[in-house]
């Protein structure tokens, strides 16, 4: 630790020897080093930095890298940040204030100074041309509002628009929904906005793939979110795999200490006392050794509780009696950066109010003198403008309506199109195939049967000739041979017609067809999804392509008339029986009467299915999508 210090102040003293440093958005050394913070790869991080040619930067870098890899685990470190301030050069000055933040958040019980560095490196870095480096001291910000920052406080949504306005990558968008969710769940009442951001954020990782360190920090809002609606099996299993994946992540260790609290209020509501505690106990080994006190508040607090319960009642009082000791410090704190956020309020306050009120003084005489003659011009003048507004507002919003009604007909035209392009493209690649297939057995039977045949003819022809000749002696011997060649014939008969049997879509194959019609049909306003069991071996070449058409008019009708923004696809190979599930989130109708267009559709899916011994279930509800159930005998 203090090797790192005297680093960063080595490093300060001697930047205005070395000129000005940039960082450009096309360095990759730089890039990919900002690109493996973002995605918690500290030690990846670490090791790009010997590519950055400035070795005081690449110094600061490593540094950044390591606070943040063991952020829970450094020992309480004062710094001085006077160093800093003498720095011209903003890339140096920036990085080295970031170092300084995140020293002060992850070591320093004084978490103001935390926010003056990181407001520092922020201010430093808007004056760059590195966006990353931008996203980065952002990210800073985020964090020490997330740890420290009272949920009445609404200063965070200033930093998270700003992060928004230069997101362009999707580990950008996976930071700024989880940190809407966090702070959610830091306000005194969940709402639908909580659950509305879990929600997305899964969409998002589905979407991406996100490593482990990442998800984890997701897994723990998803724990909390499945506790909140009761539903235990779901939120302990969370708990614990986060627990199990993150034992050895010096940098996602907060997450197994609250993980191990949460695991204990869990056990808690089943009145699970003993292993409440015993969760809680365990939690210890994993509190944050750079603010043991924030850690042993919650610890002693807990404990409280269970032993209660358990009725250690002795132990359970000191144990209170403690983590109140702990809270009022805690309290202490918080009111403190509280009130002087509130001091420098109050006092810009009374500033604009003196100046308004000179500016009032001034104002007023002139406002009376043209007041009465502007009246009545305001008045009319207000009337007019408030109908030409009005006009263009009605104007406006049906030129609107009219465009998403059009890009609406153009969206459903585009997927209808792709879809027939899918249709004719399955039939040309059938007849392709057929076509193909003929060829290759006719030269199976110009070359291969038909020699064979020829020499049997030639047998035959002197079998004929030559029967009542005396002379031959190996008439016996020349039967043999003719028998030889016509079991030889059959033989390439039978094979031959084995091979015919392969189908005609050997290079694709229903599922792989299924899943290309889906990756081409979805968009922005559309995901369609496919999953498959036991679909290893291929299926009859006719039947793949009826069950290909119609699971293809199904999503047609999904797209077209239900309206659906969402549809899942099955596809099960069990004992000899084809399982087919077909869900979207439409509008859904009544399968009793069905729609006239829809019925069209539908009823010609369900003649297919009959003709080929099937059967045919729909399951739909107004304003709840629909599922349709196909199976089919294979």
């Amino acid at each position: 630790m203090n090797k790192l210090i005297l680093n960063i102040v080595f490093i300060l003293s001697c930047v205005t020897l070395y000129g000005s440093t940039t960082i450009k958005e096309k360095d990759t050394a730089y890039y990919t080093y900002f690109q493996n913070l973002k995605q918690l790869e500290y030690k990846n991080a670490k090791y790009h930095t010997k590519y950055i040619k400035n070795e005081q930067v690449a110094s600061l870098l490593n540094d950044l890298a390591e606070i943040l890899y063991y952020r829970d685990d450094y020992a309480s470190k004062k710094v001085n940040p006077l160093e800093v301030d003498t720095i011209s050069n903003r890339v140096m000055s920036s990085i080295s204030f970031l170092n300084l933040g995140y020293i002060s958040l992850y070591t320093n019980s004084n978490n103001s100074k935390a926010f003056n560095y990181f407001s520092k490196a922020y201010q430093s870095s808007l004056e760059l041309e590195n966006i990353e480096l931008r996203k980065v001291c952002l990210l800073a910000i985020l964090e020490f509002y997330r740890q420290e920052i009272l949920q009445s406080n609404d200063l965070y949504k200033k930093y998270l628009k700003e992060y928004s306005t230069i997101a362009d990558q999707p580990i950008d968008h996976f930071w700024i929904i989880l940190y809407e969710i966090i702070f959610y769940t830091k306000s005194k009442d969940l709402n639908n906005r909580f659950f509305d951001k879990i929600k997305k954020l899964e969409r998002l990782s589905n979407l991406n793939k996100f490593n482990d360190q990442c998800l984890s920090r997701f897994d723990i809002q998803k724990a909390y979110k499945f506790e909140v609606l009761n539903q235990k099996d779901s939120s302990v299993f969370y708990y614990q795999d986060i627990i199990q994946k993150n034992l050895n992540q010096p940098f996602n260790k907060h997450l197994v200490f609250k993980s191990l609290i949460r695991l204990s209020e869990v056990h808690a509501k089943e009145k699970k006392y003993a292993m409440a505690l015993h969760s809680i106990n365990k939690a210890e080994k994993y509190k944050n050794n750079s603010d043991t006190l924030k850690s042993m508040f919650y610890l002693l607090r807990y404990q409280s509780k269970n032993l209660e319960k358990l009725h250690r009642y002795k132990e359970a009082y000191d144990a209170l009696k403690k983590s109140l000791e702990i809270e009022y410090d805690l309290d202490y704190r918080k009111n403190t950066l509280q009130n002087s956020k509130l001091e420098i309020q109050l006092k810009t306050t009374e500033k604009e109010k003196k100046i308004v009120q000179l500016l009032n003084i001034n104002l007023k005489s002139e406002a009376n003198r043209v007041r009465n003659r502007n009246l009545f011009i305001g008045a009319i003048s207000f009337i007019v403008i408030g109908l030409v507004i009005a006009f263009l507002v009605y104007k406006n919003s049906k030129r609107k309506q009219h465009i998403v009604e059009q890009q609406h007909e153009i969206e459903l035209q585009k997927t209808e199109k792709l879809l027939k392009e899918q249709e004719l493209s399955a039939i040309d690649a059938m007849i392709s195939g057929q076509e193909k297939e003929r060829q290759r057995l006719a030269n199976d039977l110009h070359d291969n049967l038909g020699s064979t045949l020829a020499t049997i003819k030639l047998h035959f022809q002197h079998l004929r000739n030559n029967k009542d000749n005396p002379k031959i002696q190996n008439i016996e011997e020349l039967y043999s041979k003719t028998n030889t060649l016509l079991e030889e014939a059959y033989q390439k008969v039978r094979t031959i017609a084995h091979e015919k049997n392969s189908g005609v879509m050997a290079n694709q194959g229903l599922l792989l067809a299924i899943k290309n019609l889906a990756k081409k049909v979805s968009n922005s306003n559309l995901l369609v999804e496919v999953q498959d069991y036991g679909l290893e071996q291929r299926l009859d070449n006719a039947l793949e392509i009826t069950i290909f058409r119609m699971i293809q008019e199904l999503i047609t009708n999904a797209i077209k008339h239900a309206k659906a923004t969402e549809i899942h696809i099955s596809l099960t190979n069990h004992d000899s029986l084809l399982n087919i599930i077909v869900e979207d989130n439409g509008k859904g109708f009544d399968a009793k009467v069905l729609p006239k267009k829809e019925g069209m559709g539908l009823a010609n899916t369900e003649k297919r299915i009959e003709h080929l011994e099937g059967t045919f279930e729909i399951d739909s509800t107004i304003g709840k999508g629909t599922n349709i159930i196909i199976n089919i005998p294979i």
